[in-house]
């Protein structure tokens, strides 16, 4: 090379460096606009016809664009959304006849693709994800995402994860024990994880199902970050029972076990519809629109929303909104988007490594007897913006916000929508 040719492609590299440094360019790394993430409301549990939900993927997708959200998984059991199925309205009687002409109705049938059957008469071919995708996705306003809802047992206890992002389908795998069917099957993902060189968010689903999973479980399972501390399906039995603890309780012996004699990571809190059932809205019923999250993201893509859930730049709702929030080594603050009439109570619940709470709140605030296994309320504030002041002494620090407002069409009779705000650890 000459030496002209060397002045020249120095003089380049000089000029690059100049204008990186200057912001050109700089919206190509998201990670640089963090003055510019927003919030993205997203549900990650749902279910179609192509597998136990009772609505053909396009109607039900067209419900989470028309009430609001920006992101959806769809994850039904044991199957990705491709390939050929169809299905037969009139074998499964009056109800999927009339949800076959509500979908008729609403895409009409130049989009619908129908054959007759000799014996069962007329079929209908469930779109895949990747043929209507394209009549939903915009970009910066919403997205969906491959999921698959991994659905193991073990015995005859259910071992489900989701697995949110998939390239390819995930075979359930086996184990000689429920930790060891969790921890194979979170392996299974995370060796595609690595195959694809892409993000995949893979979580425990509702651990009180048919009472199959226990804290110790989850907090054994390597590389497993999140799990459902709130899951809208009637079934899942999300506030324990006089036997069982709650999920909630559930996230504080999981976090309390692995920040003190475990692996020393952390775990966040989901919630999630869990949808199957699109027409009834009843307690009784696996409806939509019951959970969710909501992640801080500079941009709408797949690998950001999940890049950003596993930093804890998310919290999950069943109503509450939450403005922003702050954590550092002084303090945790919260500001509470308000709504007319309406009164907010903050919990910061978490472990101290002294148990140094002063024995009257102890007494009137613990979360359970056992004292050293489950977290304490630590602070309770009222209002639009609270704040926790760190003792020095924590172990971790979550935070849940409870509304005076019912929840809507609730899981559960008497619940007041809410907010759980993930986890910090000592600084």
């Amino acid at each position: 090379m000459s030496c002209r040719c060397v002045i020249q492609y120095v003089f380049f590299v000089i000029l690059i460096a100049i204008n990186f440094n200057n912001g050109v360019g700089a919206k190509i790394n998201p990670d640089q606009k963090t003055s510019n993430s927003k919030w993205w409301k997203g549900n990650l549990h749902t279910h179609s016809f192509w597998s136990d939900g009772d609505d053909f993927p396009e109607m039900i997708v067209s419900w989470y664009v028309e009430n609001g959200y920006n992101f959806l998984a769809l994850s039904d059991h044991n199957i990705l959304q491709e390939g050929d199925k169809w299905i037969f309205p009139a074998a499964g009687g009056e109800a999927v006849e009339k949800t076959y002409l509500n979908y008729l109705a609403k895409f009409g049938k130049e989009w619908i693709e129908t054959e007759e059957d000799p014996e069962l008469g007329l079929t209908v071919r469930l779109k895949p994800l990747n043929e209507f995708r394209s009549l939903f996705e915009t970009p910066g306003q919403f997205l969906l995402i491959q999921g698959e809802e991994i659905t193991a047992r073990f015995i005859n206890k259910p071992v489900h994860l989701n697995a949110s992002n998939l390239a390819t389908l995930i075979t359930p795998k086996s184990g000689r024990s429920v930790r060891e069917v969790i921890q194979n099957n979170v392996n299974a993902v995370m060796e595609q994880r690595r195959q694809i060189g892409r993000p995949i968010l893979v979580y425990v689903n509702h651990p009180n199902f048919d009472w199959a999973l226990t804290a110790e479980d989850i907090a054994e399972v390597e590389n497993e970050k999140f799990f459902e501390v709130y899951n809208g399906h009637p079934s899942v039995r999300n506030y324990g029972d006089a036997a069982h603890i709650s999920t909630e309780e559930m996230w504080d012996q999981i976090l309390i076990k692995r920040l003190t004699n475990g692996s020393g990571e952390i775990i966040y809190g989901i919630a999630t519809d869990d949808a199957h059932n699109y027409h009834q809205y009843q307690t009784n019923r696996s409806n939509p629109g019951r959970g969710w999250v909501m992640v801080k993201a500079a941009f709408l893509t797949p690998e950001l929303i999940i890049r950003a859930m596993e930093k804890g730049d998310f919290y999950s709702s069943t109503g509450v909104i939450i403005k922003s929030f702050e954590k550092n080594w002084q303090s945790f603050k919260i500001e509470i988007e308000p709504e007319d009439g309406i009164t907010y109570i903050t919990q910061f619940i978490g472990k101290m490594k002294s148990n140094t709470v002063d024995s009257e709140s102890m007494d009137s605030q613990r979360r359970n007897s056992k004292e050293g296994v489950n977290g304490l309320i630590l602070a309770e504030e009222s209002g639009f913006k609270v704040q926790y002041d760190f003792k020095g002494d924590e172990i971790y620090v979550r935070a849940k916000v409870i509304s005076s407002k019912e929840k809507e069409n609730p899981y559960h009779e008497g619940e007041f929508e809410s907010a759980w705000l993930q986890p910090t650890v000592e600084f």
